[in-house]
């Protein structure tokens, strides 16, 4: 196939987002539940070829498919050209652009004549749905793959089909075969999906890769779980609340001292209370897995000896402290001249170099974030001397702290 390399990258950018695809062979024995599930927790005996029985005026090659069935649930397909066997369809989604309310979903059960115990596990499916709020940019893509498969967009055809897979006459639960399906199919096929994105997630947080963190929470999981309450406000602080245990857990993986992440993790508990609505929650979600990142890319002792975290720590508890290497030798009970090389091997600075370098980096803090007197952020950066504070500061910034705030005013 003379598009296999681009077929693989749209496959793999999808999977970032996401987004379930397969390659389906209609003739074959069989057929993989590119729908995941939802068709056949509804009718056991679904056939899934029928998904495959386009118009008639339209011809199955050459054709870009933007489907919606009568799930609420969408669908990109497209025949792929060249290939050898029997023809074989591209299957994006299922993913939905809508909001999926409990209203549609009783409506859709009574249109079904589904069973209690199908509209729970049917809630279960749509609450774990990909939801897809700007398609126009998917289908771009899509389109763009297309013109790669058939050299330019003169050579292949869009249609949109609606309601796709005609009604079923009979309801299903009035069937005399019917049977109840089993729950633990849908609920393991869900728990598994959220598990493995909430470990992609906290790996890239212990990282400090917010891009790779980001592409992890867009799986919609974390704002479309379970509503457990009727206030949506509650329900969204609810989920905060699990993502910020989330997010501490991967700082931990990332070797950031409990100090850092109890501060950083009391900081957001105290935002997540001040909530007020889901938007607000989404936005804060997004903040917190920034600062988590931030926080293993400036506080990660990966790579370094017990002994050099906890001097590391120490510094950064307290920058108003006795940093000497006198004093830290003598707090941890080992020979200064063993810590000061251990330190400058593990860190590639001395002691006292890294000690400035963190209370410099303080001093751009407080000047940029606070409006202090230069002798003030002096003390507070544990350099009581202000002539000496001025000097070490041009020394790492190139300016004295006064030029360095009259260029921020």
């Amino acid at each position: 196939m003379h598009y296999e390399a681009e077929l693989r990258f749209l496959q793999k950018l999808l999977k970032n987002f996401y987004i379930s695809t397969n390659i389906v062979d209609p003739l074959s024995s069989h057929i993989p539940e590119f729908d995941l599930g939802l068709r056949r927790m509804i009718d056991n005996e679904i056939d899934y070829r029928k998904f495959f029985t386009f118009p008639s005026n339209t011809p199955a090659s050459n054709t870009i498919y933007r489907i919606q069935d009568k799930f609420f649930c969408n669908y990109i397909c497209l025949q792929l050209p060249d290939v050898t066997r029997s023809p074989s369809y591209f299957i994006i989604g299922p993913y939905t652009n809508r909001t999926i309310t409990n209203t549609l979903l009783f409506d859709l059960a009574g249109h079904l004549s589904l069973s209690p115990q199908q509209f729970k596990q049917l809630q279960k499916y749509y609450t774990n749905l990909i939801t897809i709020t700007d398609e126009d940019t998917l289908f771009s893509i899509v389109t763009t793959f297309g013109e790669c498969l058939w050299g330019s967009f003169e050579n292949f055809s869009v249609e949109t089909i609606d309601n796709h897979v005609p009604d079923r006459v009979e309801p299903v639960a009035t069937r005399p075969d019917f049977h109840e399906p089993e729950e633990a199919f849908l609920t393991m096929q869900i728990l598994e999906k959220r598990y493995e994105s909430e470990n992609q997630l906290i790996h890239a947080v212990s990282q400090g890769l917010v891009h790779k963190a980001e592409m992890a929470m867009m799986n919609n999981s974390f704002f479309t779980l379970e509503q457990r309450f009727s206030d949506p406000v509650r329900n969204i602080k609810n989920y905060c609340i699990i993502m910020n245990t989330l997010l501490r857990k991967g700082a931990e993986q990332g070797l950031v001292h409990p100090l850092h992440i109890d501060s950083l993790s009391s900081r957001f508990a105290r935002k997540i209370e001040q909530i007020t609505s889901p938007e607000n929650g989404q936005a804060l979600q997004k903040e917190m897995i920034h600062k988590y990142c931030l926080l293993v890319k400036n506080h990660s002792m990966k790579g370094f000896s017990l002994l050099v975290q906890k001097v590391v720590t120490r510094i950064d508890s307290d920058l108003t402290a006795d940093l000497s290497l006198k004093t830290h030798a003598k707090l941890l009970n080992v020979n200064a001249s063993y810590l000061s090389t251990l330190f400058k091997k593990e860190t590639g600075m001395t002691l006292t170099d890294y000690v400035n370098k963190k209370r410099i980096e303080n001093a751009v803090f407080l000047l940029n974030s606070t409006n202090l007197q230069i002798q003030s952020i002096a003390q507070y950066c544990g350099i009581p001397d202000v002539n000496y504070f001025t000097k070490l500061f041009k020394k790492h910034i190139g300016k004295t702290p006064k030029e360095y705030k009259s260029q921020l005013l």
